[in-house]
């Protein structure tokens, strides 16, 4: 299940348990993945006015000395820059212990960045072979005096965006949402109006905010809005917000979800997006807007919507089968979609035979089944492949596989299909 649990994370962002607490929301929209380096993210941050601490951007060692002198700062922070998280636990090829290091000497910086940059770090959210280091974050170190949650996102439900607040920072905010729901605080917000300022004060009081700061905090929530669209955001996640000793209002990390439909207006922040960690077979169909995601089984899956694709991944597994990946082709998929996703199916080496389940409503089966002939003959596809069809124009879809004259194996329904692919392993 961790693999379908991961498709279903990578293709739909939610924050499902603190939703359903006491927050009205129906859904979260679809958003695009840009992979943004915490640098990155930071950067957008300052554009906005939204307080960071301070930090800079190192690729070698003196590099990183100099800048560590020129933060003028108690302690430094440094921390290598990959995708994963548990940065602070991993192990570097190198042989150096951890990610994220602190240090009052910025000349200590120079031996550790030596050990990061062009090493691999290991962290329980790499692969077992981990990641390459290719830059560092040098950053102001700050205590922590108290770490409250906030989010801004865009919730269908609402038809609009919608600020969530807790107290309870700092921590897995989903379990605060089902064990402490009480601490959970939401601000509808008016799209033509934007964040009033007695909602963002009200909202800073509620995260406990005291005195001078609570005024602080408002303001820092109107920016975050103002980030939120400026880049057009489905989803901006501060955790923590928070208050340090000498009082100051902070967003230590964010994470920063995007609308893909507005790429056209957001060419800066899209030409920021680190594709280096991941996937070829990922980033080659977002090319084609295809949702792929590899798994580990011998089973290829080309399937119409997501959650068609869940249901044929779950009965592969129902009829002892292994699906190798989740591949969503949508609604709108046309031949050559359907070409380029039997090439990225076929390129995996584990994929012993593929099924494909397309039901069509939006989409047209005969065009799913000229797709399929015209890679089989063009690919010269050599697994067994097993096609259900079902929907719109089925039945010239079904003649257009039997004239084929290709060894394609046709099924009644989805478990028919599950069967009779699995049946092909043997």
């Amino acid at each position: 299940m961790a693999n379908v649990t991961r498709a279903l994370v990578r293709s739909r962002n939610s924050i499902k348990t603190l939703l359903q607490a006491n927050v009205a929301v129906a859904s979260v929209a679809p958003v695009r993945h840009l992979n943004l380096q915490e640098y990155q993210s930071k950067k957008l941050m300052q554009q906005y006015d939204v307080t960071v601490q301070k930090f800079r951007v190192a690729d070698e060692a003196q590099q990183a000395v100099q800048q560590g002198k020129e933060l003028d700062v108690h302690e430094i922070v440094l921390k290598a820059q990959i995708l994963a998280g548990g940065r602070g636990k991993g192990t570097f090829s190198s042989g150096l212990k951890g990610g994220v290091h602190l240090t009052k000497n910025p000349d200590d910086l120079g031996p550790l960045v030596e050990q990061m940059i062009g090493s691999k770090l290991v962290t329980k959210q790499t692969t077992k072979d981990g990641v390459l280091v290719k830059k560092v974050m040098v950053a102001e170190a700050l205590d922590i005096e108290r770490e409250t949650y906030l989010a801004i996102l865009m919730d269908r439900g609402m038809m609009g965006p919608v600020i969530i607040g807790s107290p309870a920072g700092g921590v897995d905010i989903e379990e605060v949402a089902e064990k402490t729901p009480e601490l959970i605080f939401k601000e509808p917000v008016d799209i033509n109006i934007g964040v009033t300022d007695e909602q963002a004060v009200r909202m800073a009081e509620n995260l406990e905010f005291k005195g001078g700061l609570i005024r602080v905090a408002a303001d820092q929530i109107k920016n975050l809005y103002k980030l939120f669209l400026g880049v057009d955001a489905t989803q901006v996640e501060v955790n923590p917000f928070g208050e340090t000793p000498d009082g100051r209002v902070v967003c230590f990390d964010a994470k920063i979800n995007f609308d893909d439909n507005a790429e056209f207006r957001q060419k800066e922040v899209f030409a920021m997006d680190d594709q280096t960690e991941a996937d070829p077979k990922e980033v080659q169909a977002a090319l084609h807007n295809l949702n792929y995601i590899s798994m580990d089984g011998n089973i290829g899956c080309l399937v119409n919507g997501a959650g068609l694709a869940m249901a044929t991944m779950d009965i592969i597994k129902l009829h002892g089968g292994e699906p190798a990946n989740f591949l969503d082709v949508g609604g709108g998929v046309g031949e050559k979609q359907v070409f380029e996703a039997f090439k990225l199916i076929s390129s995996d080496d584990k994929v012993k035979a593929i099924l494909v389940n397309v039901f069509g409503g939006i989409v047209d089966c005969s065009t799913i089944a000229n797709g399929i002939t015209a890679a089989c003959r063009g690919m010269d596809l050599q697994v067994p492949l097993v096609v259900r069809l079902a929907g719109f124009n089925v039945d010239k879809a079904r003649n257009i596989l039997k004239e084929s004259g290709l060894p394609i194996t046709t099924a009644e329904d989805l478990e028919d299909a599950a069967i009779k692919a699995v049946a092909c392993l043997n």
